[in-house]
This record gives C-alpha cells, sequence and structure tokens, in this order.
C-alpha cells in the first residue's frame, strides 16, 4: 500500500497506529441545564418575594389599624350634661325697673310750713334700671283711702324727698307731704312727670 501525500487543502488522514482525535464535546446540554436551573431560582426566588412582600403588607395592616376609641374619647364626642342651675327667686327675674315702697310716718313741721294740717309718707325709690333716673318730690303724688289724689307740697317736712339722679342700682329715701290729714293708702312715683308710673302701698 503506497503513502499518499496529502494534498493541500485536504485534511491529514491517520496514518496506522494513530488514533484519531476524539470528537470535541459539545456543551449545549450545559447550557440548556444552567438555564432550566435558573429558571427554577428565578421562579422560587420570586416566590419568596411574594411571599415577604404578603407577609409584611398583612404586619403593616396590623401595625397600622387605629384602636378602637378610649371611653375618654368616646365621651369626648358625647354632648356634656352642664350642671342645672336652680332657678333664682323670679324677684331678680320679674323686677321691676323702678320699685317704691312707703310707709306713714309723723310729720315734722319746718320753718316753711303753715300749721301742722298735714300728712306725711316716708317713700323709698329704687333705680333697678341700666340706666339713670330722675327723682323729685314733685314726681310723687299720695292717694288717700277714699282715692282721692294729693299733691305735694314743697319744704314743708324736714326730711323732704331730695330732688337728685340715681344711677343703676341706687336708691333714694325721703319724705313727700300733702296739705291735710288723711288716711294715706299708696304713693305713685312717676319718671320724669311723663314717663311710666310706679306704685307703692303705704304700709
Amino acid at each position: 500500500m503506497t503513502y499518499q501525500q496529502p494534498q493541500p487543502g485536504q485534511p491529514q488522514q491517520p496514518g496506522w497506529g494513530q488514533q484519531p482525535p476524539p470528537p470535541r464535546k459539545r456543551k449545549t446540554g450545559k447550557i440548556i441545564g444552567f438555564g432550566c436551573l435558573g429558571i427554577v431560582g428565578l421562579i422560587v426566588l420570586i416566590t419568596v418575594i411574594a411571599m415577604v412582600a404578603s407577609g409584611g403588607d398583612d404586619g403593616n395592616e396590623s401595625s397600622t389599624t387605629k384602636p378602637s376609641a378610649t371611653q375618654g374619647e368616646a365621651k369626648k364626642d358625647e354632648p356634656r350634661e352642664e350642671p342645672k342651675e336652680e332657678p333664682k327667686e323670679e324677684e331678680s327675674a320679674e323686677k321691676a325697673p323702678v320699685t317704691v315702697t312707703a310707709k306713714a310716718v309723723a310729720f315734722k313741721k319746718s320753718v316753711l310750713a303753715q300749721g301742722d294740717d298735714y300728712t306725711s309718707v316716708q317713700v323709698t325709690i329704687t333705680n333697678n334700671s341700666k340706666s339713670d333716673i330722675e327723682v323729685n318730690p314733685l314726681y310723687v303724688t299720695i292717694t288717700d283711702t277714699d282715692g282721692s289724689k294729693h299733691t305735694v307740697e314743697l319744704g314743708v317736712d324736714e326730711d323732704q324727698l331730695d330732688a337728685m339722679t340715681l344711677s343703676p342700682g341706687e336708691n333714694a329715701t325721703g319724705t313727700v307731704t300733702a296739705k291735710g290729714t288723711f288716711d294715706a293708702k299708696y304713693v305713685t312715683y312717676t319718671d320724669g312727670l311723663l314717663g311710666d308710673s310706679v306704685r307703692g302701698d303705704v304700709s
């Protein structure tokens, strides 16, 4: 058998006694194996992340849940019952702007009196209003038990009621005197002559 040299470009033929080179191992199997392993690992990783995330959400929800309102907070929303005040005496609520009290007193003759034929009544006028009032003996009249009205004589009694201005809460006391002897039943005070009249019974 003659040995022929290989022509250029032709693969060399193995000679007698020479082993042919082993075929190269393909890496396709390894690549497929690593690819499958990576997919499985990725799925496991996603599953773990999902579980952690869901567990974290549950924890946040439980931690952020607002506690139920305490009894103190609940009571804040409820209307508080104000302590009931006992009604004050009706006298303060129904007190007239001006009150007049009167009582019979002995006549005290002054130097201006002509004789002793006079009747005197002591009056107390109280200003319960929120504004000033004027007091003057001429603003008072005396009515006797027969219903006759008597005008006041000025300067005949030593304790005559003075003319003055009463501020809110003030009062004035003095006598008003009329000509003649009679039994006084009540006096009538008129604020400023043309104002409201207030009556006070004579005790």
